[in-house]
């Protein structure tokens, strides 16, 4: 896993050993940011189960402005830090340790984001209350948008479908599904 672009591109990131978190493929990542690259320069970006950090770090290294990287994980926190240091992106981020729910409510009247990454454990509901906290605490910019990543494509449209958002873009990388939202109306 590596930084692909920008200012600290071909640093190789720091990842959390064991089945508990899953790296997005630079491959997937890749996609992902060439289809937002032209809107992500000093763009306000929340990594929401950041795990190593690499979404949040990848939106820095391209020329964003802040980047928000939250974890419930110690370790996941140690290894953002790390890649953080090993990129020298410190000063452009700041690193929460929470629950995603705390980790919203925090920043609730501090930040209004341009992109929001996704990228939940995929067995639970993460995606569909994140989504809602999102929304109901203003999170997101007029102009916003969400970016889940799953492999339960199906399931997570079902659960938005009621949420205040349209999905707009749907891209498929082998059993990896990117979902992307925005605010309706």
């Amino acid at each position: 896993m590596r930084v692909i672009s920008g200012t600290a591109k071909g640093t190789i990131l720091y990842s959390l050993e064991g089945n508990d978190t899953r790296p997005t493929l630079d491959r997937v990542k890749e996609a992902l940011f060439n289809m937002i690259q032209m809107n992500l320069p000093q763009s306000y970006v929340l990594d929401l189960f950041s795990g190593s950090g690499a979404l949040g770090i990848e939106a820095i290294s391209r020329g964003a402005k802040k980047a928000i990287l939250c974890d419930k994980s110690k370790q996941a926190v140690g290894i953002i830090k790390k890649n953080l240091g090993k990129t020298h992106l410190a000063e452009k981020a700041i690193v929460i340790q929470e629950d995603y729910k705390k980790a919203l409510h925090f920043l609730k009247n501090k930040f209004q984001f341009d992109f929001i990454f996704l990228d939940p454990p995929y067995a639970r509901d993460y995606a569909k209350d994140a989504v809602e906290e999102i929304l109901q605490l203003d999170l997101l910019e007029k102009d916003g948008i969400i970016i889940i990543e799953t492999d339960e494509e199906e399931r997570i449209l079902k659960e938005i479908e009621n949420t205040n958002v349209n999905v707009y873009d749907l891209r498929k990388y082998g059993r990896v599904k990117l979902i992307f939202l925005n605010r309706k109306g």
